[in-house]
């Protein structure tokens, strides 16, 4: 038994080389990993400003909806959103969670139109996204951005 212990012993002694990656092999991993992450965020804004502007498409046909319905009971349109019915989300400007700002720019006894302004700016070019839809339904984009 002591020769066995003895063997142990020199075992534990001995120091064992583990085989790993070196920090600058680490690092020059992690610096190709950001440049690839630098090169498809940029496209990624688009995406994102596409996302957001369906809010104002559906906040528009939404209203668009409730305007009709007015309009076919008071044969005219109107700018009230109380008369309407329609309550807008809190903006991102008042702590709330919508992105678009909606309003009601034109209302009359034959046509109407609304308007969805972007509150913020998707990808910092300085233009707002801005969306419009009238009396016919027709949905466009003034300002892309």
């Amino acid at each position: 038994m002591p020769a066995q212990n003895l063997k142990l012993e020199k075992r534990s002694k001995k120091k064992f080389y583990v085989p790993g990656y070196s920090m600058t092999e680490i690092l020059i991993v992690l610096c190709i990993i950001g440049i690839l992450i630098l090169m498809v965020l940029p496209n990624q804004t688009s995406v994102i400003s596409q996302a957001k502007a369906i809010e104002a498409q559906t906040m528009l046909n939404h209203l668009y909806a409730l305007e009709k319905s007015h309009f076919y009971r008071f044969s005219r349109y109107t700018s009230d959103f109380d008369e309407l019915g329609f309550e807008p989300s809190l903006g991102i400007d008042k702590g709330g969670q919508a992105v678009y700002f909606i309003e009601v720019i034109e209302a009359g006894t034959n046509n109407f139109k609304a308007r969805a302004t972007a509150l913020s700016d998707f990808d910092g070019d300085g233009s707002f996204n801005v969306w419009e839809i009238d009396e016919n339904k027709l949905l466009k984009e003034i300002t892309k951005d």
